[in-house]
């Protein structure tokens, strides 16, 4: 089995795109990917650190939770979270971002490429937060490439056939934290405790 490690190797296996679907790769948001932005209420905002590390972060909210500022411009808020903020601080770093945006039952995704930055202005804040629904802070996009991915993905997972999907599961943050911490299993089951009332009661805030 031999490594690919060239762009020639690549092409030899996967051959070139046809030159139709090299034309669907846009510099900016057209009709459908604006509408497809203001609908979606789900998307991956990935980032690039300066020593190379990517991250790839969830980001949900009511639909159109991700503003269209233009055809050129998104600004999608920072809502409370775990605070570990490794996705901002690339974006500080560096400012490049790739954003996958994703609506149920709907096959094709969006795929967005561009740069970033961080703003705590209080008049973005303002159009992207409410005062049950806070912004800490607004992350401006500036598109550089936009265009839909097609369904086979989707297709081929049946992520949106719930006839599909396995039994409900959550992850046990307790079991990873805990015996790091020099806990035992009671203070594992407190943490998971915690977790699941903060998403009960905590969804918009930290405090």
């Amino acid at each position: 089995m031999g490594k690919i490690d060239t762009i020639e190797s690549l092409r030899r296996i996967l051959g070139e795109p046809r030159p139709a679907t090299i034309k669907k790769v846009l510099d900016r948001l057209d009709d459908q990917a604006t509408d497809f932005v203001r609908t979606s209420a789900f998307a991956v905002l990935a980032t690039l650190g300066a020593d190379g590390t990517v991250e790839a972060s969830p980001k949900g909210d009511e639909p159109g939770f991700v503003r269209v500022e233009d055809e050129a411009t998104l600004l999608m808020p920072e809502r409370a979270g775990n605070n570990l903020a490794f996705g901002l601080q690339n974006i500080i770093a560096t400012g490049k971002v790739a954003v996958i945006f994703l609506k149920p039952r709907t096959g094709e995704t969006l795929r967005v490429t561009g740069r970033a930055e961080i703003f705590d202005d209080a008049d973005l804040l303002a159009k992207i937060g409410r005062s049950e629904r806070p912004a800490l802070l607004a992350i401006r996009i500036h598109v550089a490439r936009c265009y839909f991915h097609c369904a086979r993905a989707m297709l081929r997972s049946k992520l949106w056939e719930p006839d599909s999907w396995p039994a409900p599961g959550r992850v046990q943050f307790g079991r990873i934290i805990a015996p790091r911490v020099g806990g035992d299993d009671a203070m594992a089951r407190e943490i998971d405790d915690r977790i699941e009332t903060g998403y009960a009661t905590r969804l918009w805030t930290n405090s």
